[in-house]
Protein backbone atom coordinates (compact mmCIF):
# COMPACT_ATOMS: atom_id res chain seq x y z
CA UNK A 1 0.00 0.00 0.00
CA UNK A 2 1.39 3.40 -1.02
CA UNK A 3 1.59 6.25 1.46
CA UNK A 4 -0.63 9.11 0.20
CA UNK A 5 0.01 12.60 1.55
CA UNK A 6 -3.16 13.81 -0.15
CA UNK A 7 -5.19 11.79 2.37
CA UNK A 8 -3.49 13.67 5.21
CA UNK A 9 -4.11 17.06 3.59
CA UNK A 10 -7.78 16.27 3.04
CA UNK A 11 -8.19 15.08 6.63
CA UNK A 12 -6.46 18.00 8.37
CA UNK A 13 -9.52 20.33 8.66
CA UNK A 14 -11.58 17.67 10.47
CA UNK A 15 -8.62 16.61 12.62
CA UNK A 16 -7.92 20.20 13.61
CA UNK A 17 -11.55 20.59 14.65
CA UNK A 18 -11.12 17.54 16.83
CA UNK A 19 -7.89 18.98 18.24
CA UNK A 20 -9.71 22.23 19.13
CA UNK A 21 -12.31 20.24 21.05
CA UNK A 22 -9.53 18.30 22.77
CA UNK A 23 -7.95 21.57 23.91
CA UNK A 24 -11.34 22.85 25.08
CA UNK A 25 -11.98 19.77 27.24
CA UNK A 26 -8.41 19.78 28.56
CA UNK A 27 -8.31 23.44 29.52
CA UNK A 28 -11.69 23.41 31.26
CA UNK A 29 -10.77 20.14 32.92
CA UNK A 30 -7.46 21.46 34.18
CA UNK A 31 -9.01 24.66 35.56
CA UNK A 32 -11.74 22.75 37.35
CA UNK A 33 -9.30 20.05 38.41
CA UNK A 34 -7.01 22.65 39.98
CA UNK A 35 -9.91 24.00 42.05
CA UNK A 36 -10.96 20.52 43.17
CA UNK A 37 -7.37 19.46 43.71
CA UNK A 38 -6.36 22.43 45.86
CA UNK A 39 -9.47 22.09 48.04
CA UNK A 40 -9.13 18.32 48.40
CA UNK A 41 -5.36 18.49 48.89
CA UNK A 42 -5.63 21.05 51.66
CA UNK A 43 -8.61 19.12 53.03
CA UNK A 44 -6.49 15.99 53.39
CA UNK A 45 -4.12 17.81 55.74
CA UNK A 46 -6.71 20.01 57.48
CA UNK A 47 -6.04 20.33 61.17
CA UNK A 48 -2.50 18.97 60.95
CA UNK A 49 0.85 20.56 61.70
CA UNK A 50 1.49 20.86 57.95
CA UNK A 51 -0.76 23.94 57.86
CA UNK A 52 0.56 25.53 60.99
CA UNK A 53 -1.23 25.67 64.33
CA UNK A 54 -3.54 22.76 65.15
CA UNK A 55 -7.26 23.50 65.75
CA UNK A 56 -8.95 23.27 69.12
CA UNK A 57 -12.39 22.31 70.39
CA UNK A 58 -15.07 21.50 67.85
CA UNK A 59 -12.74 22.43 65.00
CA UNK A 60 -10.80 19.24 65.68
CA UNK A 61 -13.82 17.17 64.67
CA UNK A 62 -14.52 19.43 61.71
CA UNK A 63 -10.95 18.91 60.52
CA UNK A 64 -11.27 15.14 60.90
CA UNK A 65 -14.51 15.15 58.87
CA UNK A 66 -12.88 17.24 56.13
CA UNK A 67 -9.92 14.86 56.00
CA UNK A 68 -12.20 11.82 55.67
CA UNK A 69 -14.31 13.41 52.92
CA UNK A 70 -11.26 14.57 50.98
CA UNK A 71 -9.52 11.24 51.42
CA UNK A 72 -12.61 9.31 50.31
CA UNK A 73 -12.90 11.39 47.15
CA UNK A 74 -9.24 10.93 46.27
CA UNK A 75 -9.21 7.18 46.90
CA UNK A 76 -12.48 6.61 45.02
CA UNK A 77 -11.32 8.44 41.89
CA UNK A 78 -7.77 7.12 41.92
CA UNK A 79 -9.09 3.60 42.45
CA UNK A 80 -11.30 3.52 39.35
CA UNK A 81 -10.36 3.91 35.65
CA UNK A 82 -11.24 7.21 34.02
CA UNK A 83 -13.08 5.42 31.21
CA UNK A 84 -15.38 3.81 33.78
CA UNK A 85 -15.97 7.20 35.39
CA UNK A 86 -16.92 8.69 32.02
CA UNK A 87 -19.28 5.86 31.14
CA UNK A 88 -20.89 5.93 34.59
CA UNK A 89 -21.48 9.67 34.35
CA UNK A 90 -22.88 9.52 30.81
CA UNK A 91 -24.85 6.27 30.87
CA UNK A 92 -25.51 5.27 34.49
CA UNK A 93 -25.84 8.55 36.39
CA UNK A 94 -29.02 9.66 34.53
CA UNK A 95 -30.57 6.30 35.41
CA UNK A 96 -29.58 6.78 39.05
CA UNK A 97 -31.14 10.25 39.11
CA UNK A 98 -34.34 8.88 37.59
CA UNK A 99 -34.49 6.05 40.13
CA UNK A 100 -33.97 8.38 43.09
CA UNK A 101 -35.97 11.46 42.03
CA UNK A 102 -38.38 10.18 39.33
CA UNK A 103 -37.12 12.93 37.04
CA UNK A 104 -37.80 11.85 33.47
CA UNK A 105 -35.48 12.53 30.53
CA UNK A 106 -32.57 13.64 32.70
CA UNK A 107 -29.44 13.51 30.58
CA UNK A 108 -25.88 14.78 30.59
CA UNK A 109 -24.49 15.81 27.23
CA UNK A 110 -21.42 13.89 26.08
CA UNK A 111 -19.21 16.99 26.04
CA UNK A 112 -20.37 18.03 29.51
CA UNK A 113 -19.74 14.52 30.81
CA UNK A 114 -16.23 14.61 29.33
CA UNK A 115 -15.36 17.92 30.99
CA UNK A 116 -16.78 16.84 34.36
CA UNK A 117 -14.85 13.57 34.18
CA UNK A 118 -11.55 15.34 33.53
CA UNK A 119 -12.28 17.84 36.32
CA UNK A 120 -13.06 15.16 38.88
CA UNK A 121 -10.31 12.78 37.77
CA UNK A 122 -7.54 15.38 37.51
CA UNK A 123 -8.67 16.92 40.80
CA UNK A 124 -7.99 13.70 42.70
CA UNK A 125 -4.44 13.43 41.39
CA UNK A 126 -3.76 17.13 41.81
CA UNK A 127 -4.95 16.82 45.42
CA UNK A 128 -2.12 14.39 46.13
CA UNK A 129 0.35 16.72 44.41
CA UNK A 130 -0.85 19.61 46.57
CA UNK A 131 -0.74 17.52 49.75
CA UNK A 132 2.76 16.21 49.04
CA UNK A 133 4.10 19.66 48.19
CA UNK A 134 2.68 21.28 51.32
CA UNK A 135 3.91 18.63 53.75
CA UNK A 136 7.37 18.81 52.17
CA UNK A 137 7.81 22.40 53.37
CA UNK A 138 10.43 22.59 56.11
CA UNK A 139 8.67 22.61 59.47
CA UNK A 140 11.34 24.93 60.83
CA UNK A 141 9.95 27.72 58.67
CA UNK A 142 6.48 27.18 60.15
CA UNK A 143 7.81 27.15 63.69
CA UNK A 144 9.76 30.33 63.04
CA UNK A 145 6.66 32.01 61.62
CA UNK A 146 4.50 30.96 64.56
CA UNK A 147 7.12 32.17 67.03
CA UNK A 148 6.86 35.60 65.40
CA UNK A 149 3.10 35.61 65.93
CA UNK A 150 2.18 35.17 62.25
CA UNK A 151 -1.37 33.91 61.75
CA UNK A 152 -2.11 30.57 60.08
CA UNK A 153 -3.59 32.34 57.05
CA UNK A 154 -0.46 34.45 56.64
CA UNK A 155 1.71 31.35 57.02
CA UNK A 156 -0.19 29.60 54.23
CA UNK A 157 -0.13 32.62 51.89
CA UNK A 158 3.38 33.94 52.49
CA UNK A 159 5.40 30.91 53.65
CA UNK A 160 3.86 27.56 52.76
CA UNK A 161 2.16 28.64 49.51
CA UNK A 162 5.10 30.06 47.52
CA UNK A 163 7.41 27.17 48.41
CA UNK A 164 4.78 24.52 47.72
CA UNK A 165 3.80 26.06 44.37
CA UNK A 166 7.37 25.86 43.09
CA UNK A 167 7.47 22.18 44.02
CA UNK A 168 4.08 21.47 42.44
CA UNK A 169 4.91 22.65 38.93
CA UNK A 170 6.82 19.58 37.59
CA UNK A 171 4.25 16.99 38.76
CA UNK A 172 1.39 19.28 37.73
CA UNK A 173 2.86 19.48 34.24
CA UNK A 174 2.90 15.70 34.07
CA UNK A 175 -0.73 15.53 35.21
CA UNK A 176 -1.83 18.14 32.67
CA UNK A 177 -0.28 16.10 29.86
CA UNK A 178 -1.96 12.94 31.15
CA UNK A 179 -5.32 14.74 31.24
CA UNK A 180 -4.85 15.92 27.66
CA UNK A 181 -4.15 12.38 26.46
CA UNK A 182 -7.03 11.01 28.56
CA UNK A 183 -9.47 12.96 26.40
CA UNK A 184 -8.94 10.30 23.73
CA UNK A 185 -10.89 7.88 25.93
CA UNK A 186 -14.06 9.91 25.49
CA UNK A 187 -14.48 8.27 22.13
CA UNK A 188 -16.56 5.71 24.06
CA UNK A 189 -19.28 8.28 24.78
CA UNK A 190 -19.23 9.85 21.33
CA UNK A 191 -17.33 13.09 21.96
CA UNK A 192 -15.95 14.38 18.66
CA UNK A 193 -12.41 15.03 19.89
CA UNK A 194 -9.26 14.26 17.94
CA UNK A 195 -9.31 10.47 18.27
CA UNK A 196 -12.98 10.29 17.35
CA UNK A 197 -12.40 12.42 14.28
CA UNK A 198 -9.53 10.17 13.26
CA UNK A 199 -11.68 7.08 13.67
CA UNK A 200 -14.51 8.50 11.57
CA UNK A 201 -12.16 9.57 8.77
CA UNK A 202 -10.40 6.20 8.79
CA UNK A 203 -13.75 4.39 8.65
CA UNK A 204 -14.66 6.31 5.50
CA UNK A 205 -11.40 5.95 3.54
CA UNK A 206 -9.70 2.96 5.25
CA UNK A 207 -6.34 4.79 5.22
CA UNK A 208 -5.31 3.77 8.74
CA UNK A 209 -1.57 4.47 8.32
CA UNK A 210 -1.94 8.06 7.15
CA UNK A 211 -4.77 8.96 9.56
CA UNK A 212 -3.38 7.49 12.77
CA UNK A 213 0.11 8.75 12.03
CA UNK A 214 -1.32 12.25 11.63
CA UNK A 215 -3.38 11.92 14.81
CA UNK A 216 -0.28 10.80 16.72
CA UNK A 217 1.74 13.76 15.39
CA UNK A 218 -1.00 16.24 16.37
CA UNK A 219 -1.13 14.79 19.89
CA UNK A 220 2.66 15.04 20.10
CA UNK A 221 2.52 18.69 19.03
CA UNK A 222 -0.12 19.45 21.66
CA UNK A 223 1.70 17.70 24.51
CA UNK A 224 4.99 19.32 23.49
CA UNK A 225 3.37 22.77 23.48
CA UNK A 226 1.91 22.15 26.92
CA UNK A 227 5.21 20.81 28.24
CA UNK A 228 7.20 23.79 26.90
CA UNK A 229 4.70 26.26 28.36
CA UNK A 230 4.93 24.66 31.80
CA UNK A 231 8.74 24.50 31.59
CA UNK A 232 8.83 28.23 30.79
CA UNK A 233 6.54 28.91 33.75
CA UNK A 234 8.77 26.79 35.99
CA UNK A 235 11.83 28.83 35.00
CA UNK A 236 9.96 32.04 35.74
CA UNK A 237 9.02 30.76 39.19
CA UNK A 238 12.66 29.97 39.99
CA UNK A 239 13.51 33.63 39.47
CA UNK A 240 11.46 34.62 42.52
Amino acid sequence: MDFEFSVIIESLPALFEGAKLTWYITILGIIGGMIFGILAGLGRIAGTAALGEKPHGIFIWVSVLIRYISGGYVELIRGTPIIVQAMFLYFAFPMLVKAVTDIERFRIEALTAAVITIVVNAGAYIAEIVRGSVISVNKGLLEAGMSLGISRFQLIVHVIGPIAIRRMIPPLGNQFIISLKDTSLFIVIGVGELTRQGQEIMASNFRALEIWLTVAIIYLMMTTTLSMTLRHFEKKMKMF
